[in-house]
Formats: C-alpha cells, structure tokens, sequence
C-alpha cells in the first residue's frame, strides 16, 4: 500500500477529532499503518505557533500575521511528520490542513484569497491530500456550542461564517479529492460514508470494534 494522505477540514466544532479517532481505530483494526496528526501544533515549532495563535491571552496578532504563523506551522508539518509518513508508505490522516488557513485567515480574517493559498502551497512544496473530508455545519449551531472558546472560535460568527463558505467553495472546486458530509449525522454513519469512500482509493476498512454509535 503506497502511502495515503487523508485531512478532515471543516469549521470549529462539527467532530473533526471524533472522525479522525474512529477512522485511527479502522486502520489499527486492520494492521494498516498509519500516522496521525493534526494543526496547527504537531511539530514542536507548531506547539508554539498554536499558544500564540489561540490562546486568548495572546496579544493583538494582525491578520497578515497570524496567516503567516500558520503558514509556517503547515511548512514544519510537512517536512517534519507528513512527507516522512507518507514516504515510509503509511496512511497519514491530519486534522486540518492548509485549507484551514484559505478559510479562516483568507475569507475569516478577509485577507487576499489568491495569495493565501499561493504561500499555502509553496510552503507546503504543493503536498495535497488525497482525499479531504469536509465536515459541514452550521458555525451558528457549532461554534456557539463552544463553551470554553479559543482564539479563533471566539472571533465572531460572521468569520465562522464567512470560512464555512470557503471550505464548500474549495470542495465545490475539485470534487474529486473531497467529501463533504453533513456534521450533524450521527457518528458512526459519518465513518460509514468516509470508509465507503476510501475503499475508492483502494484502502478496505471495517467499522472499528467498541466505538461509540451516537
């Protein structure tokens, strides 16, 4: 099996993690190999990057900024975790990707779109998923249910917004390399259709043994 790159983007709150955790479940059932990861803060300049750009108690960080942090942070990835997993042949499956940035600090933060994903993809030498799992929701139902909110996810709904938006448009854009999914399922039928998806690419999964249905 060559290596495989799978990202589940969408907004704050609509189970990216959950779906990375059952699909980690799927592939250690199987003896598939696998990394799993996630941004910003998977490499050791990317913990730095995510104190500053989400903690609250983070001072003022304009908008050209914080896009370049996490920029930097998704170039680290790359390098440090992304490229060697998947040149060892393994399945790397990261919680956000550069698209996160397009969305957030190019429509969230309305910056220059254009630009954002040229640095995104010189950054990240043009690594791009095979397969991106657009979990979609409303940020009004989403985000709200934050109690404890971050940086990010207390900036606003109209960003929360504006970013739901650029990821649909993204995927509207290249059908073939995304998956878009109604968050609101529940759980394990969202696994279901990531599964039935990745079995196109040729990786076979079965639903993993003592997850949770909801």
């Amino acid at each position: 099996m060559p290596g495989l790159f799978i990202v589940f983007e969408g907004g704050d709150g609509v189970g990216k993690s959950t779906q990375v955790k059952w699909l980690a479940a799927s592939l250690e059932q199987a003896g598939v190999s696998h990394v799993i990861t996630f941004e910003p803060g998977s490499t050791w300049l990317g913990a730095h990057v995510r104190d500053l750009v989400l903690n609250p108690e983070s001072g003022p960080i304009c908008p050209p900024a914080e896009a370049l942090l996490y920029i930097a942070d998704k170039a680290q990835h790359v390098a440090e975790v992304i490229d060697p997993g998947l040149g060892a042949g393994a399945v790397v499956v990261s919680d956000r990707y550069t698209d996160s940035v397009i969305a957030y600090q190019g429509a969230g933060r309305e910056l220059a779109g254009e630009d954002i994903e040229r640095l995104a993809a010189w950054a990240t030498q043009g690594r791009r998923p095979d397969l991106t799992v657009l979990l979609d929701a409303d940020p009004a139902d989403a985000v709200e249910a934050i109690t404890a909110k971050d940086r990010l996810e207390g900036a606003g709904l109209d960003l929360h917004r504006r970013a739901r938006q650029r990821f649909l448009d993204l995927a509207a854009r290249d059908p073939k390399h995304y998956l878009v999914l109604d968050a609101r399922q529940p759980r394990d039928e969202v696994a279901a259709a990531v599964r039935d998806r990745l079995a196109g690419l040729g990786l076979k999964l079965s639903a993993p043994q003592g997850m949770i249905k909801s």
